[in-house]
C-alpha cells in the first residue's frame, strides 16, 4: 500500500514538473513577449515588423556615418556615490580612444554649435574652436552671442542627465564603431551593485517590496510569491512611475540582449570570436531560470522602444529646419546624412500606434510639476551611477544609452517649445547639443538593435526543447 502511495506521489511530481519544461526552449523565452502591450496601445508583433523590416537597417547606415561614430565622454570621473574606484582588469573592459586628428575637423568645432557662420569655419580654425570656455574674438558679435546662448542652454535645468563637461582635458573621443557594446566578463556582485543602486533607490521602491531575483538580497521567500507581490506593488503605483520603472528595466533589458547576443565564444592566441550565445540568453529570459521574471524584462523593452519612438517622431521639426547641419567638414557627405536622419524621422513619425505621453503629468498643474521634477532627478541620478560602473566599455554605453534616454525623455516634455522653433539660428528654449543627438541615436539604435537581435534568438531557440 505504501508503495503504491510513493509511485503515485512521484507520478504526480513527474507530471507537474514536465509541465513547464516542456514547453519549447522559445516558449519559455517568449511566451509572453506577444499581442498588447500595458499602458500603450500598441503591440509587440506590430512593432517586429517595422522595426526589423523599415527602421532597422536604415538605422545602421545612419549610425555608421561619421557624424554618429564619434562620442566626447569623460570616463575618468570618479564615482560620486562611493569610494571604491577600482576599474575592471579584464582586457575587454577597455575602450580604445580616438587620437584628435582622426576626428573630422567640422566635430572637433562643435563648441560652435549649429550657427550659420560656425558651419563654413575651414578646418585650420578648428583649433580655436577647442580652447576651454573661449567665445573667439574673430566671430561676428552675433555668432558669439548664439554660443553664449548655447553654453546656457546646456546648463539649463531640463536636462535629465548629469552631463559631461565635453572641454574638460579628460573627455576623449571615442569610435563607437571600433568600441563595440558586447559581452567583456564583467559580472558579479561589483555589476550587480551598479543595478542594484539604481532599482532599489531610484525607482520609487519601498524597501519592505523585494525586487524579484535580487542576488545582493538575503531572502527566504520563495521568488515566486516575491515576484507577485512585487508587481502587485508596481501596478498600484502611477503611471508616470510606473513607466519610469519599466524603462529602467527595459534598458536592462537591452543591455543583456547585447551581451548574448556577442558574447567571446573563442580566444585563442589566433583569433577571437564573437557570436550569440543561447545559453547565457536562457539564463537571463528564460520563464522557468528567471521564475517569470525572464519574459516581464522583454517586454519592457519592447515599452522603452516606444517612448524613443515617439520622442523621434516629434523632434522632427528642430532637424527638419534648413539652417540646421550635421556638420562634419564634408558637405556631400554631410547632406546625405542628414537626408537620411530625416528619412528615419519620418518613418518615425508615421508608425500608427505611438505612444501617449499625454497621459503623463496630467493632474493638477503643481502637483503634476512635483512629480516631474521628481522623476527628472531620479533619472538625473541614475546617470551619475554610471560613472561607478568599474568596465569602462561598459561604463562607456552605460553612459552613451541613460544620455540618449534622458535626451529622449527631454524630447517629449518640450513639445510646445520644438513647435515654436525659429526657423534660423539657436534658440533658448529647446536645444539639443551634438552629445545629446549623437546619445539619441545610438541608443535608440541599441533599443533597435535588440529587437533585431530578438527575433534571431527565437530562430535559434526554435530546434532546442
Amino acid at each position: 500500500m505504501l508503495l503504491a502511495f510513493l509511485l503515485l506521489l512521484l507520478s504526480s511530481f513527474s507530471s507537474s514538473h514536465s509541465s513547464s519544461s516542456s514547453f519549447s526552449a522559445e516558449q519559455r523565452c517568449f511566451c509572453q513577449v506577444t499581442g498588447h502591450l500595458d499602458d500603450c496601445t500598441c503591440d509587440v508583433e506590430t512593432i517586429d515588423a517595422y522595426n526589423n523590416g523599415k527602421v532597422f537597417p536604415r538605422l545602421q547606415e545612419l549610425l555608421e556615418s561619421d557624424y554618429f561614430r564619434y562620442y566626447k565622454v569623460n570616463l575618468n570621473k570618479p564615482c560620486p556615490f562611493w569610494s571604491d574606484n577600482s576599474h575592471c582588469g579584464i582586457r575587454d573592459c577597455a575602450v580604445k580612444p580616438c587620437p584628435t586628428d582622426e576626428v573630422p575637423g567640422g566635430i572637433r568645432s562643435e563648441s560652435y554649435k549649429y550657427s550659420e557662420e560656425a558651419n563654413t569655419l575651414a578646418d585650420d580654425d578648428c583649433e580655436k574652436a577647442e580652447r576651454l570656455g573661449a567665445v573667439d574674438a574673430s566671430l561676428s558679435e552675433e555668432t558669439a552671442q548664439a554660443v553664449i546662448r548655447w553654453t546656457r542652454h546646456d546648463d539649463s535645468e531640463d536636462s535629465f542627465c548629469e552631463v559631461d563637461d565635453i572641454q574638460s582635458p579628460e573627455a576623449e573621443y571615442v569610435d563607437l564603431l571600433i568600441n563595440p557594446e558586447r559581452y567583456t566578463g564583467y559580472k558579479g556582485p561589483e555589476a550587480w551593485k551598479i543595478w542594484n543602486s539604481i532599482y532599489e533607490e531610484n525607482c520609487f521602491k519601498p524597501q519592505s517590496i523585494k525586487r524579484p531575483l535580487n542576488p545582493l538580497t538575503s531572502s527566504k521567500g520563495t521568488g515566486k510569491n516575491e515576484g507577485n507581490m512585487f508587481y502587485s506593488w508596481l501596478e498600484g503605483l502611477c503611471v508616470e512611475k510606473r513607466a519610469f520603472y519599466k524603462l529602467i528595466s527595459g534598458l536592462h533589458a537591452s543591455i543583456n540582449i547585447h551581451l548574448s547576443a556577442r558574447y567571446l565564444l573563442k580566444d585563442t592566441w589566433a583569433e577571437k570570436q564573437w557570436g550569440h550565445n543561447v545559453t547565457e540568453f536562457q539564463q537571463r529570459f528564460d520563464e522557468v531560470l528567471t521564475q517569470g521574471e525572464g519574459p516581464r524584462r522583454l517586454k519592457n523593452l519592447y515599452f522603452i522602444y516606444l517612448i524613443e519612438l515617439r520622442a523621434l517622431s516629434k523632434v522632427l521639426p528642430f532637424f527638419q529646419r534648413p539652417d540646421f547641419q550635421l556638420f562634419t567638414g564634408d558637405a556631400t557627405q554631410d547632406a546625405k546624412t542628414k537626408q537620411l536622419l530625416l528619412e528615419i524621422l519620418h518613418l518615425a513619425k508615421s508608425f500608427p500606434l505611438h505612444f501617449d505621453e499625454n497621459s503623463f503629468f496630467a493632474g493638477k498643474q503643481r502637483e503634476a510639476a512635483k512629480l516631474k521634477e521628481e522623476v527628472r532627478l531620479h533619472f538625473r541620478n541614475i546617470s551619475r551611477i554610471m560613472d561607478c560602473v568599474g568596465c569602462i566599455k561598459c561604463r562607456l554605453w552605460g553612459k552613451l544609452q541613460t544620455q540618449g534616454l534622458g535626451t529622449a525623455l527631454k524630447i517629449l516634455f518640450s513639445e510646445r517649445q520644438i513647435e515654436s522653433l525659429a526657423e534660423k539660428g539657436p534658440s533658448p528654449k529647446f536645444q539639443l547639443t551634438r552629445q545629446e543627438i549623437v546619445s539619441l541615436f545610438n541608443a535608440f539604435g541599441r533599443i533597435s538593435t535588440s529587437i533585431k537581435q530578438l527575433e534571431n534568438f527565437r530562430n535559434l531557440l526554435r530546434p532546442l526543447q
